[in-house]
């Protein structure tokens, strides 16, 4: 038997992922009632299949890899992981894989759950099927947040994919055991990371890449430093290939590669490749197939375009809203929290019939999803980036001083490893004499970046970052060196 239940809100929110989560709290804490729909578990892919999964299975390996270049510590550092023990962390970090803890925090925060599958049912309206068979009409008074993310984007030219099973970054960052053989198709985060992660556990890692280098959007020297940890740690890289065909055969995958571009199928084998288990690490989609978009005009699969204030652009009313990958403004978590910020506080200035602050840099703007986005890459070595790249001021026309600097020349990275490789960069506007890109690589680099994250949101001109006294002897003198450079290259 199934049953139908009407309710009203001021805020709807479809998706209690970090991003949904953040946008409820928001919109809650403004005196706005606001209910949250999940179809799955709360918390979302960051909590239980991405960020914390993937950064637990990484931190013994990157660990493990800082270690083995210390003086002293590379006996101790040389031997096996302890798999069962990596895992075991992996699955506390992912709650295993239980939502208890953050329905809890919805509670406490006054956010109203509704279990089910939502979807649009017209203006201001959301339907949810829940898991008992009934429906659910939950209706907004002021705004509906749609904020359902991402997946996997599985290549749609490849026959027989169903039959062959493939991992995708859920099965990678949550699989019981390592594989014995993995194979993995994609050059970009994913890729890298769980490349990193599984061949230290003692996974042989094959790697195919379309292009002719990792982490294409990213500087190339990032690239390169990771490829060459990589292949000394003993990942077969081969780039510029495709896959061809790929099937799963008594329990083994059998796959056929061509070449793409430049690249070139290696004599030994073929351009044939048996393993245990192939990952598809080839980019995502949103999640936007199955949630009503036909009800409100749009087209369902879509990434949902936004303004700055995260309202959908297509849309009439200032109603509707897309928060974080679906949106495809930045598909980070971190960056999607920052939207559901900026979100929550634009609903409840609409609710309250306050004008908009949309200037750049105001409480009504997502000015940083394309000014200064933070990224941080946990591979060996880590690479850390935000704001502009070398090739995206190219293309956009954005004229730029590069300044360059060798990281192991820095004290702080020698006591780090005395054998440090890293490289940092700079990107100066000239005019305004204001950082307006940083990326740096290399052991330990990541809490760096929020250093380099302040300096381009605050636009502080080069003149005052000179008072920024680095302490010593810490790889952040780096800052201090780059300013060095930029001084001798101006002069």
């Amino acid at each position: 038997m199934t049953t139908e239940d009407t309710r009203t809100y001021d805020v709807v929110v479809i998706g209690a992922g970090p991003v949904g989560e953040n946008v409820a709290d928001r919109t809650t804490a403004a005196g706005l009632s606001t209910v949250i729909v999940e179809s799955e578990l709360v918390g979302g892919e960051c909590s239980y299949w991405a960020c914390e999964p993937s950064k637990a299975l990484l931190r013994p390996a990157l660990l493990r890899a800082d270690a083995g270049r210390v003086p002293g510590l590379a006996p101790a550092a040389a031997g096996p992981l302890d798999t069962a023990a990596v895992l075991a962390h992996r699955d506390r970090m992912a709650a295993h894989w239980n939502d208890d803890g953050q329905v809890e925090w919805l509670k406490t925060a006054g956010i109203d759950l509704q279990r089910g599958h939502g979807r649009l049912d017209g203006p201001r309206r959301v339907a949810v099927t829940t898991p008992d068979g009934g429906t659910v009409h939950l209706r907004a008074r002021h705004a509906v947040a749609v904020c359902t993310g991402s997946g996997a984007a599985l290549p749609d030219d490849l026959p027989g994919l169903a039959a062959l099973r493939p991992w995708t970054s859920r099965e990678a960052t949550s699989a019981r055991r390592p594989a014995g053989r993995l194979v993995i198709v994609g050059a970009g985060v994913v890729a890298t990371e769980m490349a990193t992660a599984w061949q230290a556990l003692g996974t042989e890692v094959t790697l195919l890449a379309r292009g002719s280098r990792l982490l294409p959007q990213l500087e190339p020297f990032a690239g390169e430093l990771v490829a060459d940890r990589l292949r000394e740690a003993g990942v077969d890289l081969r780039f510029g290939v495709t896959v061809a065909t790929a099937a799963r055969t008594d329990g083994e995958v059998r796959v056929t590669l061509t070449a793409s571009g430049d690249g070139r199928i290696t004599a030994s084998d073929g351009g044939r490749i048996v393993a245990d288990e192939i990952l598809f690490a080839t980019g995502r989609a949103p999640r936007t197939g199955d949630i009503g978009l036909e009800t409100v005009g749009l087209t369902p699969g879509d990434w949902l375009a936004t303004d700055d204030s995260l309202t959908v652009t297509a849309v009439p009313g200032d109603w509707l809203y897309a928060v974080g990958d679906v949106n495809r403004r930045a598909l980070l978590t971190h960056q999607g929290k920052y939207q559901a910020r900026i979100t929550g506080a634009v609903i409840a200035a609409r609710a309250c019939g306050i004008p908009l602050d949309t200037g750049r840099w105001s409480p009504h703007a997502g000015t940083a999803d394309t000014a200064a986005v933070p990224q941080v890459v946990f591979t060996d070595p880590e690479i850390a980036s935000v704001g502009l790249t070398t090739a995206e001021a190219r293309r956009t026309g954005r004229r730029v001083h590069v300044v360059d600097y060798d990281l192991g020349h820095v004290a702080g990275a020698l006591q780090h490893d005395p054998a440090y490789r890293g490289r940092a960069r700079a990107l100066i506007d000239p005019d305004r004499r204001t950082v307006v890109g940083v990326t740096f690589a290399g052991p330990g680099v990541a809490e760096l970046l929020h250093s380099a994250t302040v300096a381009i949101t605050g636009e502080i001109p080069v003149e005052r970052l000179w008072h920024a006294v680095p302490p010593f002897p810490t790889i952040s003198e780096v800052w201090l060196r780059l300013l060095e450079t930029y001084r001798d290259q101006t002069r």
